[in-house]
């Protein structure tokens, strides 16, 4: 079994939240995630949406799940053998807290364990995928995170439900809290018939970490088992999301402004960030 570890090593727990679902948290733990790891650094990514658990789907490794975090904290397999290993990216790993099958939650003190136990492995980046919503799964989920995305769209259901969310993370103590605006649709912001990237932002009152325009891509990738950011022929939202990974760990202090038309915007963006992803800065 996994012994408790009190001794906090160098890393970043970042839990991805939002208030209501379907808004593409998972989506974008995914697409970040990989965007982290591909940019040299460890990551695990906790799938913690007991009993939805869709993670595996998204990263193509839902045929590798042998054993969950659930088997690790009973002491019937250890750690290294639930972490299922990305065999496109070696320093990219997934630990599912659990088969769908199985509908009981990690509680606060086990959630920490395996935590403090990646952390003992060398990972830098912990991303914790968090159930929607506010119930025990969600408070059990980011108990061990120093840090939080907040992932909405721009409609006054989901942005009321994220306002919650944030001030729930700050009432347990977690303060570095980032947006991450998902599923834009610039040209129904032009009519004013939604609210504005700009105006989303003052609502919530928490820094901007990225936009990301709406994409049918999403689907095809999510069938695949292939995040956008993977994709030989990246799309806007790709380069979104691995923008926003960049901005993470504060390589670049930039972001797509989507109201300049898509056509142009993509043209005029898509080599030099393609440059930036692959390291060829310049």
């Amino acid at each position: 079994m996994v012994q408790e570890n009190k001794v906090q090593l160098e890393s970043r727990v970042i839990v991805i939240t939002s208030g209501k679902g379907g808004v593409g948290k998972t989506t974008a733990v995914a697409n970040v995630g990989i965007s982290v790891a591909r940019l040299g650094y460890r990551v695990a990514l906790i799938d913690a949406d007991i009993g939805l658990r869709n993670l595996d789907l998204l990263l193509g490794l839902e045929n590798r799940v042998l054993y969950t975090a659930m088997e690790v904290l009973d002491g019937k397999c250890r750690l290294d053998q639930a972490l299922i290993r990305d065999k496109r990216w070696k320093n990219l790993a997934l630990l599912p807290i659990s088969k769908n099958r199985q509908r009981y939650n990690v509680d606060r003190q086990g959630i920490t364990i395996l935590v403090n136990s990646l952390q003992e492995l060398g990972y830098q980046y912990i991303v914790i995928d968090c159930p929607a919503g506010i119930d025990v799964g969600f408070i059990n989920a980011i108990t061990p995170a120093n840090e939080a995305i907040v992932v909405t769209t721009p409609e006054i259901t989901a942005i009321r439900d994220a306002d919650r969310v944030t001030g729930l993370l700050e009432a347990n103590n977690i303060f570095n809290v980032k947006l991450l605006l998902n599923r834009v649709r610039l040209e129904i912001i032009q009519r004013n018939d939604i609210i504005s990237v700009d105006d989303v932002q003052e609502i919530l009152g928490i820094p901007l970490l990225g936009a990301v325009p709406e994409d049918s891509n999403v689907i095809v990738a999510t069938n695949r088992g292939e995040p956008l950011v993977l994709r030989k022929k990246i799309t806007l939202s790709g380069i979104a999301f691995e923008n926003a990974a960049r901005r993470l760990i504060g390589r670049q202090d930039y972001i797509i402004d989507l109201d300049i038309p898509y056509k142009n915007l993509f043209e005029q963006f898509y080599i030099k960030v393609s440059r930036l992803i692959f390291g060829q800065e310049n």
